[in-house]
């Protein structure tokens, strides 16, 4: 473990931390450098845990003690500074005790990924990193064993996506599938059954289909306000709804994605 103290933000070794709240710079720059950021000595420990290794790890003097452990085989910089320095680097106020600048790993290929699994999720084109966060979150805590995000999806790996998640992100096997067509054969070749979360006047209510779920099902959740495409829909095996009171016709995508996953697991009616 090597600490550099820092009293100037001049050092290119930085560049990784700079600007981390402009959400469009960070989209195209951290994958493209294939690199993601992790945020809190939680996260940072689940990610390494998950064979993730650090480029480098920022941090206050206060948390170095905190972070020692996690990082003590690391043969990076971990670079610590003072409060005000640190926030104008990275542009927001650093509470979570660390962020470390993680090399990506390199994605599964969708059969390897869909070999020994029986429940997936599907995201197509959803955009918000909160929503793909929480959906992770939902995945890893009810039992799914894979997510699949369409090219359009945001980024599993954006920095809110891995905060919200809880780290789980780091956890949960996931990958890009291509677009439709393809993306629904390739889950019909590993014998997947697409279930469509929609509403849809000949569709399916949750409890009903999921008394008599077929061993595999995979479940696809659309973007916010629009839904899943008429591409998605087309290629579905069965529309499933869930059941509505007063009025409200749907659930925030997230929150979709628990009620189902939960529905799945025990076959409540």
């Amino acid at each position: 473990m090597h600490v550099v103290r820092i009293s100037t933000l001049e050092r290119d070794e930085l560049r990784d931390y700079r600007s981390l709240t402009d959400v469009a710079l960070r989209r195209v720059s951290e994958p493209a450098g294939g690199l993601y950021i992790a945020e809190s000595a939680k996260v940072i420990a689940r990610a390494i845990a998950a064979g993730h290794v650090p480029r480098s790890v920022l941090l206050q003097e206060q948390w170095l003690a905190d972070i020692e452990p996690i990082v003590a085989e690391f043969e990076g910089p971990i670079f610590v500074g003072d409060s005000a320095l640190l926030q104008e680097l990275t542009g927001f106020e650093m509470h979570r005790g660390a962020i470390a600048s993680m090399h990506r790993p390199a994605l599964l290929p969708v059969a390897d990924l869909l070999k020994d699994a029986r429940r997936v999720v599907v995201l197509e084109n959803i955009v918000d990193h909160t929503n793909v966060g929480a959906i992770f979150r939902s995945v890893a805590g009810l039992g799914a064993d894979a997510v699949l995000v369409t090219p359009r999806c945001a980024d599993p790996l954006y920095r809110r996506s891995v905060r919200v998640s809880m780290g789980t992100v780091l956890q949960v096997p996931w990958t890009r599938l291509p677009d439709w067509p393809e993306g629904a054969q390739l889950l019909r070749d590993a014998g997947f059954h697409l279930a469509a979360l929609a509403l849809a006047p000949d569709a399916v209510s949750l409890p009903d289909f999921a008394a008599n779920a077929p061993e595999k099902v995979a479940i696809m959740l659309g973007a916010e306000g629009d839904g899943l495409s008429r591409q998605a829909l087309e290629n579905a095996d069965t529309i499933v709804t869930i059941p509505m009171l007063h009025g409200v016709d749907s659930l925030n995508v997230a929150s979709a994605s628990a009620v189902a996953l939960y529905a799945l697991q025990s076959g409540h009616r």
